[in-house]
């Protein structure tokens, strides 16, 4: 999305940042690379125009949010796809090591930097290692720092402003210093360090989306590249919306602020679009970049407006002194920025409040050392399989006397509706002698089409047996449906009280001693 996330305008929060790789790399001439941004633009697009599918995008779990940042100091800057996580061969071994050939797999980059690590390229590793104690000296500097009072003197407030901008612009220092020694060793005729190396000046062409491209072998028309997607058209963009929300919601928790994921649909669908007018690489939420945004003190959305004119100005006029930035202080940057974000704790608090919420917890944190998109969806689909399981067996109250009282304590909905039956008919039919009921509904708010069914059946279950079924406290939407469904032999009654005295139960008559149901 773009570099903007809805937020509480009391408190400051960090900007979730895109990944659209807006460097050289996207202005030049993108074949299958554009079209991908164009479709997948063209999907999002038709999905942020279904403002109701926001409620979908707020059903990623916190226990799924709260380690996708775990892999990411990991994740590196690749030469197809620069500022891209997913599509990294990895930082610490790859960059701040200056190892090359590091696979992208998060086992294999471990195992690869593991067993090449006498290759390691000693300057890369000194300026990496030493970025990074500058940093966290730089952040710890920041968090100890003091307000100013305005009744210090000048010297003491300049003093403070010096040491608050140094300290809260200390990425970008950290970079232009590295930049300077690395150009300091190329002017000496050595470079120990690993450099960004060159990149294509001037912006990108701005011109309408082709919906072709051309190949030594013909013309691929826009069918063809649709189809050749397949199931991808749909897949890829749903993966991009999960880890967008699932970033936004990881910054949200800890700088206590909430966002609108309609906002945030929209927010992307928008920029695909207009990303595939200037060959933009398709466009989502940047772990790395953003916690960088959070590190370098970014509170608001101008940030965006900000950065945006920065990279195009700099594509402008900058692109030549990128040559000479290592890798190794972007690196550490990175991991900087991203280590912090990880919190330990959530595992102790789950473990104290609710283990189960462990299991999807878990499952999330290693599947992200795969990819984080895998890892979001595994965690969702754990959590929606323990959701479905709570909805399938709610909670139900069975009072046995000489009528059977049952009284669910949740709606029901059609996963309910055979635990329903069966604890209905466990107690009735097989009390001696065989006992009525009386269900209390003062619970349940809604129920499908499949519920009323399965209470149709179990009426007429009950009936067989010579057995009578009353419902009491119905809520009117419940009321209504039942109703109009017009079952054989419904009875409700106000109260459980009334439906005792219907059905000849003393033990449900007034001043029997039963407690109310609310």
């Amino acid at each position: 999305m773009p570099e903007a996330v809805s937020g509480s305008a009391r408190s400051p929060q960090p900007v979730l940042a895109n990944g659209c790789g807006c460097s050289g790399a996207a202005v030049k001439e993108l074949g299958h690379g554009c079209c991908s941004a164009r479709c997948r633009g063209m999907v999002g697009a038709l999905w942020s125009a279904c403002r109701s599918m926001g409620w979908l995008l707020s059903s990623v779990p916190t226990s799924s949010t709260s380690t996708v940042c775990v892999p990411r100091p990991w994740a590196g800057l690749s030469p197809g796809a620069p500022g891209s996580p997913s599509m990294a061969p990895g930082i610490l071994g790859g960059n701040i090591l200056g190892l090359r050939g590091i696979p992208r797999q998060f086992f294999l980059q471990v195992f690869e930097t593991l067993r090449r690590i006498g290759e390691t390229r000693v300057g890369d590793a000194v300026l990496g290692l030493a970025c990074l104690a500058v940093l966290a000296g730089l952040r710890a500097m920041k968090s100890r720092l003091p307000r100013a009072a305005h009744v210090e003197l000048l010297p003491v407030r300049v003093s403070y402003l010096i040491v608050w901008t140094t300290t809260t612009a200390r990425n970008a220092l950290v970079v232009l210093f590295a930049g300077l020694v690395a150009y300091s060793f190329q002017v000496m005729g050595s470079q120990p360090f690993t450099l960004i190396g060159s990149i294509p000046q001037g912006l990108p062409p701005f011109r309408l989306p082709r919906f072709s491209m051309t190949t030594p072998n013909g013309t691929i028309p826009f069918r063809s590249m649709v189809e050749d997607m397949g199931v991808g058209l749909a897949v890829v963009p749903l993966m991009g919306l999960l880890e967008t929300i699932a970033i936004a919601k990881a910054f949200a928790s800890q700088n206590d602020y909430r966002i609108d994921p309609n906002q945030e649909l929209l927010a992307m669908g928008f920029a695909n679009i207009l990303g595939s007018f200037v060959s933009s690489y398709p466009i989502t939420g940047s772990f790395g970049r953003t916690a960088v945004n959070a590190q370098s003190g970014v509170c608001t959305p101008a940030g965006g407006l900000v950065t945006g004119a920065l990279v195009l100005l700099s594509l402008v006029y900058l692109t030549s002194l990128f040559y000479y930035i290592p890798k190794a202080a972007l690196a550490a940057v990175i991991i900087s920025a991203v280590v912090p974000m990880f919190d330990a704790g959530i595992f102790r608090t789950l473990w104290r409040v609710k283990r189960l919420d462990l299991v999807p917890l878990c499952v999330t944190f290693l599947l992200c050392f795969w990819e984080i998109q895998y890892g979001i969806m595994a965690g969702m689909l754990v959590s929606g399989i323990l959701l479905l399981y709570s909805i399938a067996r709610p909670p139900i109250k069975v009072l046995d006397g000489d009528m059977l009282l049952v009284q669910p304590w949740s709606s029901l909905h059609f996963p309910a509706v055979e635990c329903l039956r069966d604890a209905v008919c466990s107690h009735a039919l097989t009390a001696s002698p065989p006992r009525s009921v009386v269900l209390d509904c003062c619970h349940i708010s809604s129920i499908d089409y499949t519920v009323v069914a399965g209470l149709a059946e179990l009426l007429q279950e009950l009936h067989k047996h010579g057995l009578s079924l009353a419902f009491c406290s119905l809520q009117d939407p419940v009321l209504q449906v039942l109703l109009s469904a017009d079952l054989e032999g419904f009875q409700h009654f106000p109260s459980r009280e009334e439906a005792g005295e219907a059905l000849g139960c003393p033990w449900c008559s007034p001043g029997a001693g039963t407690p109310g149901c609310c």
